[in-house]
């Protein structure tokens, strides 16, 4: 805004600059804080005493003294430089309600929208609409005008604050409330400007009071700044009054603007000169690159080892992960800031910007389609040359590993078909060694095909002029004469083994038929063993009867099997019977049988001693069951009660938060009440707990009589405290929304009928179609665009949904966006102190070396009127960088 001069009459008149509609109204509520007011009032009466001291008067108490209206008429032309109409004088009511409606009309004729702020208001004295006419009036002239690189009012300024204090320690500036309260960032902002009034170093940030003295001290007597607040009050408030903070901190941003605007200009043409070097630089860097790669893809020397082309794979593969995304990267940037660069040009009317020589963007396409090309091509010669080594090398190695394989197996089985070990042997060894030849044959006969596939493949590699191809060849010859001379002596073994076979056949049938029926009744035994000292698992008196059952029937076969036994012994006594009576000089042990008559009658009389010591186990588990029992019917008789109670009381509240008649107090004591019914029910939920605490130490885990488990009453429970609590929320936000908009009863209750009609699933949401259908309802005219600007503000997350609280908000919020520019050529114009040229000394001390260097080289002479030796044309060369920059 324009500032006052100090000793300036209030009846100057000041150009009027565009009002910007102010980024937040005001709420009410907050001054309800009593340390808040206390501050907003002592700030507010400093801040209209520091402009009305300039037309000899002041104010004492701020709610009383604008209660006629004449002085805040009288503020109203000292800050704005304008001639309000003239005043009613009278002192009845309605003179000091109209000279307030001409104070307010002025103020709204600014673009200034007043929520809820009437002259009544005024006149009456009430402090809270005073105090919030008077934090409009200090947002409007004050605030709003600040503006700092695209920001303004209060981002501009807290922009402002945080680059001013960025480089001092202890200071970090993110607020307008507890920032400020160790008064570190008031006496960085003095000594940023003023470093000759204040010594920063010896500032103690455990010394709040001390610091904010300080700086309010001094800027009361250097700065014309006055003191709007008491440092104890900022520092024993938890979060101390923003307004209050805005209005001081916004004084030291008017103190000090007229330093400000030389550094913005300075900057303004740093980020101009950036964006040029910076795309310049780019795209040298990019052809430079593309320039190193292309004779490298070109390379198509082969290599003879596969480890060596892997390499060269494993380098292309690096360049595809690592070093070329980058570059895609910057490609993709250049295009953009190339195509945002004309586009901004031609909207402005301005010539099409034309990059240095071989940096345009068709020669980075050329370059890249190059690139390109080069690669493709020699990603698939690297292919191609690897699966042809890989197939090399692959068939050799398959090659040694078969050839290896077939040689361990056949190593020294030639030396056993030539044995003559069943001369001595017995029939069952005999027969042993027989069945062993077979198992023999059928080995050898699956090795056939692969000793085809160890010739097959020494043929393609001799196809391929496999280098070790010779020793191959000798390799394979070996291997296939070796397997001529296994068949042989395989068919020779088999006959002789044969015919001592049935020499001895009469024996064996005895050892056969005995290892036949033992090793089923051994495997019995140990089954049956195994049953009868199993560990069982059952959860259910249905259960462990069954494994009695099963029990018992087992016992009912013990007397079989005794017979059994009985039965296999008897063959082996036969066996013992035959081998006395023709002296036979074997061994009557059973070649076909590792179980032996010994092994048989251990384990038989261990399963005598099991089955009595199961029948008892089984017995206590069935006590125990009958026990889990009784609790589970005690849980389930009290789960079966409490779960459906749970969901009554969640359907009654769900009944009364659609409800629609009645005043929201009376909903509120209805809600209560019900959390007074819940809260007292707590009883029944830990007696229940209780019983699941008995049932898990006796480890059960289903309970056929009840569908509810304690997970699920815990989970009904907390969600029937947490409606109970959302729901009384909502009432009470309902409540406050009601009071603090301005909402009667009536309105509130068409508000929640509209809602509930098109709420279709009785949720307490309405989704996007839904709330469409209740605003064409309403009257309303939407288009898509508007719609869709209506729902990023009920439903600003992309929920999809809007809530009731949502939908009042809508139905009163009012808002607006606007923006401000700058120029560049105005900006070199404060650089030269408004002359129509700049010198190069004066480039050099405003801007770095590098861009001041820049400026200098490109910037043409100046030939106008004034001219002098050195002068520079800043006119022409800001126009030619307009379009070259984002601004």
């Amino acid at each position: 805004m324009n500032q006052i001069e100090p000793g300036v009459q209030y009846n100057y008149v000041y150009e009027d600059d565009e009002y910007m509609i102010q980024e937040e109204e005001w709420d009410r509520d907050l001054l309800l804080d009593p340390a808040w007011e206390k501050q907003q009032r002592k700030t507010f009466t400093a801040w209209c005493n520091s402009h009305l001291r300039k037309a000899g008067t002041q104010i004492e108490n701020i709610e009383e003294d604008f209660r006629n209206g004449l002085k805040l008429m009288l503020l109203l032309e000292v800050i704005s430089g304008e001639r309000l109409p003239k005043p009613d004088r009278g002192k009845m009511r309605f003179h000091k309600i109209a000279n307030v409606n001409k104070a307010l009309d002025y103020i709204a004729s600014k673009g200034v929208k007043l929520v809820s702020i009437g002259a009544e208001e005024i006149v009456d004295g009430n402090v809270k609409m005073t105090l919030g006419m008077i934090w409009t009036i200090i947002l409007r002239f004050a605030i709003q005008d600040i503006s700092v690189e695209e920001t303004s009012a209060k981002e501009g300024l807290l922009l402002w604050c945080q680059r001013k204090t960025a480089p001092y320690r202890n200071v970090n500036i993110q607020n307008f409330h507890t920032s400020w309260k160790d008064g570190l960032g008031l006496c960085a902002l003095i000594h940023r400007h003023r470093p000759d009034l204040i010594d920063y170093s010896k500032l103690n940030k455990d010394d709040p009071i001390g610091n904010i003295n300080l700086a309010m001290e001094i800027a009361e007597k250097h700065l014309d700044i006055p003191k709007m607040l008491d440092a104890e009050d900022i520092v024993n408030t938890p979060k101390p009054d923003e307004r209050a903070i805005m209005t001081y901190v916004s004084c030291f941003y008017h103190a000090f603007a007229g330093a400000e605007q030389a550094e913005t200009a300075a900057n303004r043409i740093c980020k101009v000169l950036a964006v040029n070097q910076e795309n310049e630089r780019l795209a040298s860097e990019l052809l430079e690159w593309i320039r190193r790669t292309i004779p490298w893809l070109e390379n198509r020397t082969p290599e003879k080892a596969m480890h060596a082309m892997q390499q060269k794979l494993e380098d292309f593969r690096d360049y595809r992960r690592k070093h070329k995304p980058p570059k895609v990267q910057e490609k993709c940037q250049l295009e953009i800031n190339f195509n945002t660069l004309q586009t901004k040009l031609r909207i402005s009317n301005r010539p099409a910007f034309m990059p240095s020589e071989g940096k345009m963007v068709s020669d980075i396409a050329g370059a890249w389609q190059r690139l390109e090309q080069a690669e493709k091509g020699y990603e698939e010669w690297l292919l191609n040359e690897i699966r042809r080594l890989e197939r090399v090398e692959h068939l050799a190695e398959k090659f040694k590993q078969k050839a290896s394989t077939h040689e361990t197996w056949a190593y020294g089985k030639e030396q056993i078909l030539l044995q003559k070990d069943y001369e001595s042997a017995t029939l069952t060894e005999v027969r042993a060694m027989l069945r062993k030849h077979e198992a023999f044959e059928s080995d050898l006969a699956a090795h056939q095909d692969r000793v085809e596939q160890i010739a097959a493949i020494a043929q393609e590699l001799n196809e391929l002029d496999y280098h070790d191809a010779v020793n191959v060849n000798d390799r394979c010859q070996k291997i296939c004469d070796q397997w001529d001379r296994l068949g042989t002596l395989t068919q020779k073994r088999r006959e002789a083994l044969e015919r001592t076979e049935k020499l001895l056949e009469t024996i064996d049938q005895l050892h056969l038929e005995f290892a036949k029926r033992a090793a089923p009744f051994n495997n019995w035994m140990e089954g049956a063993m195994e049953d009868l000292q199993d560990m069982f698992i059952v959860h259910s008196i249905e259960e462990i009867q069954s494994l009695i059952t099963a029990h018992e029937q087992f016992k009912a076969t013990l007397p079989e099997a005794d017979g059994e036994r009985q039965s296999i012994m008897a063959i082996q006594n036969e066996v013992e019977k035959v081998i006395q009576s023709y002296s036979i000089r074997i061994s009557s042990s059973n070649p076909y049988s590792t179980v032996t008559v010994d092994e048989l009658r251990a384990k038989w009389d261990k399963v005598k001693q099991l089955v009595p010591i199961r029948d008892q186990s089984l017995q206590e588990e069935l006590a125990r069951q009958h026990a889990n029992e009784r609790l589970r019917r005690q849980f389930a008789a009290q789960a079966n009660a409490i779960g459906p109670w749970i969901q009554n009381k969640m359907e009654e509240i769900a009944r009364s938060s659609i409800q629609i008649t009645g005043a929201l107090e009376d909903q509120m004591n209805q809600l209560k009440q019900y959390e007074h019914n819940i809260i007292n029910y707590k009883n029944n939920i830990d007696k229940l707990e209780g019983d699941h605490q008995l049932i898990q130490e006796a480890l059960v885990f289903d309970n056929k009589h009840t569908n509810y488990t304690m997970e699920h009453i815990r989970v009904g429970w907390e969600v029937l405290l947490t409606t109970i609590a959302r729901t009384i929320n909502e009432v009470e936000t309902q409540i406050l929304t009601r009071d603090a908009k301005g909402i009667t009863q009536e309105q509130m209750n068409e508000f929640r009928a509209s809602f509930n009609h098109f709420d279709r699933r009785k949720n307490g949401l309405m989704d996007h179609e839904d709330f469409r259908a209740c605003l064409i309802s309403m009257g309303y005219d939407l288009g898509e665009a508007e719609f869709a600007r209506i729902m990023t503000l009920v439903d600003p997350n992309g929920q999809g949904t809007v809530t009731f609280q949502s939908f009042i908000d809508f139905m009163t919020r009012e808002t607006a966006d606007t923006d401000t520019a700058e120029q560049v050529i105005a900006s070199f114009r404060i650089l030269a102190s408004d002359k129509p040229y700049i010198l190069a000394e004066e480039l050099r001390r405003e801007l770095p070396p590098d861009q001041a260097q820049y400026c200098i080289k490109r910037m043409p002479a100046y030939s106008g009127p004034g001219s002098v030796p050195g002068a520079l044309d800043y006119t022409a060369f800001s126009s030619a960088l307009y379009g070259e920059s984002d601004l």
